[in-house]
């Protein structure tokens, strides 16, 4: 096994959830194995996609594979079926702004429509994730990097039932309080400075929050989601999902 592959056993349990296996029209996937290592080169090496070892094959070919299955969303339902067994104990919301690169700006429409922000900083995007209680990614949502992390809290919290939610400052108000109570949850989460009565919370599970960090800086590994380089938002998600899948793997 090379550098940044699959192990055997990754293996086995991703290859009944892609496209080519027995019973599904079209192409088999007789080479799946070898596409997927491939993708996973460029996505932990950060590379140009033409910089492709040739044993992975024609690097147009890959990376237009590679398209293919954003669209159709593989990877996302990769992502989805490894976190079934997920623990929903406490939940944690947070969020990581990532510098987008010059070339995910280039191109005639530049960064309209692509998640896409402009700061002080540059070009960011913000990956805002929902992670269980070991850290352990469940959901994304890809913004550009200047919206707030409460405005995706809700849909990352949607249909989900847990004991406590775990988050930061930045996530606390009322309405967001209001909708973990209609979870049947508790809400842990510290009080803004410019709350007026502060509300407590448990100092003790709120000690917790620190998987989600740490999940962050395990993706952060990967340097396709530590940077972003790609101009078209849904093939930078294909990563994320990809990246958040090999955590699951591990």
């Amino acid at each position: 096994m090379k550098r940044y592959e699959l192990s055997d056993g990754q293996w086995q349990r991703i290859e009944p959830l892609l496209p080519g296996k027995a019973g599904d029209r079209g192409r088999t996937g007789s080479d799946n194995r070898l596409f997927v290592n491939g993708c996973l080169w460029v996505l932990r090496s950060g590379a140009h996609w033409c910089d492709l070892p040739e044993r992975y094959g024609k690097w147009k070919t890959v990376h237009r594979r590679f398209s293919r299955w954003c669209h159709a969303g593989v990877w996302e339902r990769v992502f989805a079926s490894l976190v079934a067994d997920r623990d929903n104990q406490y939940l944690m919301l947070d969020s990581t702004i990532v510098r987008a690169h010059q070339q995910a700006a280039s191109g005639e429409r530049g960064a309209c429509d692509q998640a896409l922000g402009r700061s002080r900083g540059g070009l960011t995007t913000k990956i805002h994730m929902l992670a269980d209680t070991f850290g352990r990614p469940l959901r994304f949502i890809v913004t550009a990097g200047q919206v707030g992390d409460i405005t995706t809290a809700p849909a990352l919290l949607n249909g989900l039932q847990a004991e406590a939610v775990l988050a930061d400052k930045a996530y606390d108000s009322n309405a967001l309080r209001a909708l973990i109570a209609d979870m049947d949850a508790i809400a842990v989460i510290p009080s803004n400075r410019c709350r007026k009565a502060v509300i407590p919370h448990d100092v003790a599970i709120y000690k917790h929050r620190n998987q989600i960090e740490r999940c962050f800086n395990r993706l952060k590994h990967y340097r396709r989601f530590a940077t972003r380089y790609e101009r078209r938002t849904i093939h930078f998600t294909g990563f994320i999902h990809l990246a958040a899948a090999m955590i699951w793997l591990q």
